[in-house]
């Protein structure tokens, strides 16, 4: 299970055009919101991450008015741990469970998943806040790290499990967030 001690969320390249062509974004960009305003209620760390924002554009402002307070760590990799900048951001954190959202799910949610496993990490991944340009692209990169050791799982399903008491300011929150 997911601890608030232990866990990190990375957002990963919800940006400009890209962003608009992802499958479901509309849904994406919620469950992305509603999970970064749970995390936030929590206290847990979040990276946010933008692939080459020069050349893609700036994360949407669906997503970005969510992650005020927040500054975008720009990389050109694929998985956010090639980057020497963000991997030393992420080590300085020291989590060892990180949750995965953002696009593309084939491409650099996948890759960095790969990357935390091989770190030894915990990966969960909200399959409703990670999309591709296609369907099937989504479906590919799912199956590619649950055959991994990555964890699939859902927006609810992390908030409750990070909550654990039915209690509180965050629960407050939270069930309002996912009403």
């Amino acid at each position: 299970m997911l601890s608030k001690e232990r866990t990190l969320l990375i957002v990963t390249d919800i940006q400009g055009k890209l962003a608009s062509l992802m499958f479901q974004r509309d849904e994406l960009y919620r469950q992305i919101g509603i999970i970064v305003e749970g995390i936030k209620a929590l206290d847990i760390p979040i990276l946010w991450i933008e692939q080459y924002p020069r050349g893609l554009g700036p994360t949407v402002p669906e997503v970005a008015s969510h992650l005020e307070g927040y500054e975008p760590l720009s990389k050109k990799t694929f998985s956010s741990l090639r980057d020497p900048w963000i991997s030393k951001r992420f080590s300085e954190i020291g989590c060892d469970q990180v949750i995965l959202v953002g696009i593309e799910t084939h491409i650099c949610i996948h890759q960095t998943a790969m990357d935390l496993l091989s770190l030894g990490i915990e990966v969960q991944v909200a399959a409703d806040a990670v999309s591709s340009r296609t369907e099937s692209n989504k479906r590919i990169g799912l199956e590619k790290m649950v055959n991994a050791g990555v964890i699939i799982t859902s927006v609810e399903t992390v908030l409750f499990e990070l909550l654990e008491i039915a209690e509180g300011e965050a629960f407050k929150k939270i069930v309002k967030l996912v009403k």
